[in-house]
């Protein structure tokens, strides 16, 4: 038998997996800068923290989770399930790390794969790689304004074009009414709505807003923002005037609901116009009712999570996917030109250099070209006249020339060339 990949899932090599590591590396700095700590969180969580949190009307609950048996013999009750997504995890280990009750205003941002099993296609796979991040214990306006103002410099670390699409849904206060008119408005086309949204009606309508199949229709729903109570409205508009302010620039869409039962008032979506029919790479909002519902303090919360896998696409479709950059190659010719070698990677590498040790039992035409196929700017090349003479000879590979260059002289004109 064949042993391939699993349908919707992927192996990431070389480029790809380097790609993975920058769009990382800088949200991570990112995060730091604005005072974010790091949290790591299991892979496996139970069944009812998801119908607790996400909801049991959303597809991820009811079509999406991958659900793991438990061993007979384990006498252990309830089903595991690997994370959909990461937030309830995030809140469930900041009640239960008692952080709600003893010091709940918290920050903190999470990084790894998620599971859902979803028809795959373009930027969405079953397993799927998030960056996110969450705070506690902020239920100002200027936090939410925050977070956009983070994405903002995100992008820009990134060089790509986003869009930010922002809305409020309410709150506890005034989202009945607004529950109420979709309602209304599904029960009056459901002849026209699909089978999905049918069941939806009777469970969460306002499942119908975020519906893919039922797009259109939905154009002429009620928005939220006409049911929106005086303090729900007076947040949402200090959220847009303080994000202004500091420049971020975004679009009011009324009909951006999210997908999941536990936002309210703030929410938002980062669309890529370069990645296709899956165009949102960044999403969240705020979950003030999330940590309560969960057993904890009733303390608010708010964050996002991007998409590793998106926001990839739209880095090489912009032409910014990073590209390695290997400084050179160490070519040894003989056993005594071998230990010297490894001492001048190793002296090159503590320099930060980016250095490779090719074979010593190849002829030096293959180990010329193999430092070319491998990307190396440069070939370091040591034999046995090099080491009677005290130096090595550094051929760029670029140019098609070479030099002389004593031990001491290497590091520094290799890192010269890196500004060229």
């Amino acid at each position: 038998m064949e042993l391939t990949r699993l349908r919707g899932f992927q192996d990431l090599l070389g480029p790809s997996a380097e790609t993975f590591t920058f769009i990382e590396e800088r949200a991570r700095q990112c995060a730091e800068r604005h005072g974010f700590r790091e949290i790591r969180i299991p892979l496996i969580e139970r069944l009812e923290l998801y119908d607790r949190s996400t909801g049991e009307t959303t597809d991820i609950v009811q079509k999406q989770m991958y659900k793991i048996e438990r061993p007979p013999e384990s006498g252990a009750t309830g089903e595991m399930v690997l994370r959909p997504e990461g937030t309830p995890g995030v809140v469930r280990a900041y009640i239960e790390a008692g952080l709600d009750r003893s010091d709940p205003e918290q920050r903190f941002f999470y990084s790894g794969p998620m599971l859902r099993y979803e028809r795959p296609q373009k930027g969405r796979y079953r397993q799927f790689y998030q960056f996110g991040v969450e705070v506690f214990a902020r239920p100002d306006p200027a936090c939410d304004a925050e977070l956009l103002v983070m994405i903002d410099e995100f992008r820009r670390a990134l060089g790509i074009r986003l869009t930010v699409q922002i809305n409020s849904i309410g709150d506890p206060v005034c989202r009945p009414a607004f529950r109420d008119a979709v309602l209304k408005f599904g029960l009056a086309h459901r002849e026209e709505i699909c089978a999905d949204c049918k069941q939806r009606l009777e469970r969460n309508p306002l499942r119908l807003l975020d519906c893919k199949i039922d797009a259109a229709l939905v154009e002429s729903a009620p928005k939220s923002v006409d049911y929106l109570c005086a303090e729900c409205s007076a947040h949402f508009g200090r959220v847009k005037d303080l994000s202004a302010a500091a420049g971020v620039e975004f679009v009011e869409n009324p009909r951006l609901v999210r997908g999941l039962d536990y936002y309210t008032r703030t929410t938002f979506e980062i669309i890529s116009a370069d990645v296709g029919a899956q165009s949102t790479v960044i999403a969240g909002g705020r979950y003030d009712g999330l940590v309560e519902t969960l057993g904890g303090a009733a303390v608010p919360g708010i964050g996002f999570a991007m998409g590793i896998e998106r926001l990839a696409l739209a880095l090489e479709m912009a032409g910014r996917a990073p590209k390695f950059a290997l400084d050179a190659a160490v070519i040894a010719m003989g056993e005594p030109a071998t230990r010297k070698a490894m001492t001048v990677a190793l002296a090159m590498r503590q320099r930060g250099l980016r250095v490779e040790m090719l074979s010593p039992e190849r002829k030096l035409k293959a180990l010329l070209g193999r430092a070319a196929k491998i990307g190396a700017r440069f070939a370091v090349i040591i034999g046995e006249t090099e080491l009677q003479k005290g130096v090595v000879v550094l051929r760029d590979l670029r140019a098609s020339s070479q030099t002389e260059l004593s031990e001491a002289q290497l590091a520094e004109t290799v890192l010269a060339a890196r500004t060229e």
